[in-house]
């Protein structure tokens, strides 16, 4: 089964060096550049196919638009991983494969769901990366959401068992 990497903003901003945001997750389970590195690399050798929602891409850039220095620099990298997703360059997904969550009636269910998911405080953002994952995953994907934020991580869609197939007699 293929696996899809859901790259979060927290995580992304550790890989892009954004000052102030050198590492993410809880001090048992901290990201730092090195980890999340080694992280992308590996997957990158397992021929994961990685994705970067709409709400990373945004969420992520306004954090380099307020960083204290470096913002040109990171401003870069996040352009050029946006564009590798625009032209689905290896092991980038299309982005245009997200499409599908933003119709209107996407849009409408999201207004309808949305209010009682922030009473439990999940942002907005994270409800649409939620979406996300679980799009990949009912497309047949193995999905894991990078992340340092343990409230995201628990919406991880869970892989769903192999079923064997039975050979049949000829």
């Amino acid at each position: 089964m293929k696996k899809v990497l859901i790259i979060d903003t927290s995580v992304l901003c550790v890989w892009l060096r954004v000052p102030g945001m050198e590492s993410c997750g809880p001090d048992e389970d901290q990201w730092d550049w090195d980890r999340v590195e080694k992280k992308i690399d590996d997957e990158n050798q397992n021929h994961s196919i990685f994705v970067l929602p709409l709400a990373t891409i945004i969420e992520t850039g306004n954090h380099i638009s307020r960083a204290k220095h470096n913002r040109r620099e990171c401003g870069v990298v996040l352009a050029d991983l946006m564009s590798k997703s625009a032209d689905q360059k290896s092991p980038w997904a299309a982005f245009s494969d997200q499409a599908a969550l933003w119709t209107s009636d996407k849009l409408k269910e999201l207004a309808n769901t949305w209010p009682d998911l922030a009473a439990q405080k999940l942002s907005l953002g994270d409800v649409t990366i939620k979406d996300v994952a679980e799009y990949y995953a009912q497309s047949g994907y193995e999905v894991e959401i990078l992340t340092g934020d343990k409230g995201l991580k628990a919406y991880q869609p869970i892989a769903k068992a192999m079923v064997p197939r039975r050979r049949q007699k000829r």
